[in-house]
């Protein structure tokens, strides 16, 4: 067996059932693989978990699915049943409400270009749509450059060219890879924030467009123009949503591994990684069993691996290494589920963003002011989550509401303070006063949940949540590879390339899946 390709009907191990990893185990089954799963935790899913209580159901990590194309692909390439036939897929439209604190109220359709051009017309008045039109023109080379290198191939060795800067200045210049790459300006590299303010002008616009960044775990200050794809994924491929929630999704991807006859074991947790002749040869579980195998797949965050090494880190010289320890810039999520008395009202988006009025404020409170300092925001932007879904609620005289707003990681906030994070919920409940009128009133209680929930629940450090790869920014905002120093050992998951989400969680764990098929020269599908 070479040292880069594992031998047909090999035992692979992989660690951890979150999404990626559990894509991971799917196609190497059906690839003639014997996948042996092991989680620490006792339920699949990673941070695609549910809370339920008096009837009522709340997804406990992403609400929402972008690129759905990828767990068509999954389960069309892993059973018979398509994803349609396995999950009830639901186009959300309209795909977003914003509200902003001058009153402004505007709707955005569900991809539908000419739509969004029409609704930031009519909101922030003529010439708004256009300007943002000509943004996702240029965004759409962000996507054409980046696709295939960024989500659909393994990262290759020479990632720094990915580290300059794809957005294209006016006129857009067109061209292959290494054009697009070359782009530099005389005040550096740009930023979406910088670039938000050059070219859409009205500031509610700007908070619109900057809004993206922090819903994916990014500072819209720091973040490269590049994360213009954020909202050009959203407003192409459109927004959706699975009956009985995301969680739903995670339940049907377990049954698909279960399917391809992939082994499950949990509360069993991996306290080392096995080396012999120079390779990952197993894995050593929390009760001193060897589980035997020809690779391991880790679904968990690489910084996490070196205790599992004997103190080695698993990445090569000249790799991209994992973001420092819990306390660094990663943000989590506080939320806030809602019970309500009374039924969902007709004509009710699905998702309303209740704009922060001082965004500023807000970034220094999520991400720092440079001097570490952090301040709680008083007046945070809240995502209000409303599912015309009769399977997470009791009855039609009830309703399932979610709250959520990005916050400091646990570390930098101490987030067990149980007080504090009452007292922040409450400020979530305030804004989302402005999307539900009357909503204390229809309350019957609310479940609070913080980063010190998600980590305790997920291993996260911090209980941050990752967000996707982008290029530029001399490669910060990429993920280490999915092939690592040691031979056998490869990296899926949210923390891998390429980075966090549903959808990239799914696009590592093709990769990963394909390195130990066809070998780690493999260079993605084509």
């Amino acid at each position: 067996m070479g040292a880069d390709k594992v031998a047909v009907m090999a035992r692979i191990v992989v660690i951890g059932s979150g999404m990626g990893a559990m894509a991971a185990a799917a196609r190497l089954a059906v690839a003639g693989h014997r996948v042996v799963v092991y989680e620490r935790g006792r339920t699949h899913g990673g941070g695609v978990g549910r809370f339920a209580r008096d009837g009522f159901r709340f997804d406990t990590g992403p609400g929402l699915l972008h690129l759905p194309a990828v767990y068509r692909d999954l389960f069309v390439k892993t059973g018979k049943q398509t994803l349609e036939q396995s999950v009830e897929l639901i186009q959300v439209d309209p795909a977003s409400r914003h509200l902003f604190a001058d009153g402004t109220d505007v709707r955005l359709p569900n991809a539908s270009r000419a739509g969004v051009l029409q609704a930031l017309d009519g909101a922030f008045g003529a010439g708004a749509g256009e300007r943002w039109s000509d943004l996702v023109n240029r965004a759409r080379e962000v996507w054409d450059a980046t696709r295939r290198p960024l989500l659909e191939e393994p990262l290759r060795a020479d990632w720094r060219v990915l580290g300059r800067d794809p957005y294209p200045a006016a006129p857009v210049r067109r061209g292959r890879l290494g054009g697009l790459f070359g782009r530099g300006g005389a005040d550096g590299p740009p930023t979406l924030a910088g670039v938000a303010r050059r070219e859409l002008k009205d500031p509610r616009a700007v908070a619109l467009l900057e809004s993206h960044a922090p819903a994916h775990g990014l500072d819209p200050r720091s973040a490269p123009a590049a994360a213009t794809v954020l909202p050009y994924i959203e407003q192409t491929f459109g927004t959706w949503y699975v009956r009985g929630g995301m969680r739903a999704l995670a339940d049907a991807l377990h049954e698909r591994c279960r399917q391809r006859k992939v082994e499950f074991h949990f509360d069993a947790e991996v306290t080392g990684i096995v080396e012999k002749d120079g390779r990952a040869a197993g894995v050593e579980l929390a009760d001193g069993t060897v589980a035997e195998a020809d690779a391991v797949v880790s679904g968990i965050d690489p910084a996490l691996l070196p205790p599992l090494l004997g103190g080695q880190a698993p990445w090569r010289k000249g790799d991209v290494r994992p973001e420092p320890a819990a306390g660094g810039g990663t943000p989590g999520r506080l939320t806030v589920f809602l019970a309500l008395r009374g039924a969902r009202p007709e004509d009710t988006a699905h998702r309303t963003v209740v704009h922060a009025p001082d965004r500023e404020a807000e970034l220094v409170a999520v991400f720092g002011d440079g001097s570490g300092l952090r301040e709680p925001c008083p007046h945070p932007t809240v995502t209000v989550l409303r599912p015309d879904d009769p399977t997470v609620r009791p009855d039609e005289e009830h309703e399932a509401v979610t709250l959520t707003a990005v916050v400091a990681p646990h570390g930098p906030v101490d987030w067990t303070d149980g007080a504090a994070a009452e007292r922040d919920a409450q400020r979530l409940i305030t804004a989302a006063e402005a999307a539900i009128p009357g909503l204390r009133d229809r309350m019957l209680w609310h479940e609070v949940r913080t980063p010190a929930d998600t980590g305790a629940e997920t291993g996260a450090r911090g209980g941050a949540v990752p967000g996707p790869v982008l290029a530029g920014a001399d490669g910060a905002f990429l993920r280490p590879a999915n092939v690592t120093r040691l031979p056998g050992l490869y990296l899926a998951g949210g923390w891998a390339h390429p980075g966090g989400g549903l959808a990239h969680a799914g696009m590592s764990g093709a990769l990963v899946a394909g390195l130990i098929v066809e070998g780690e020269d493999w260079r993605g599908s084509q």
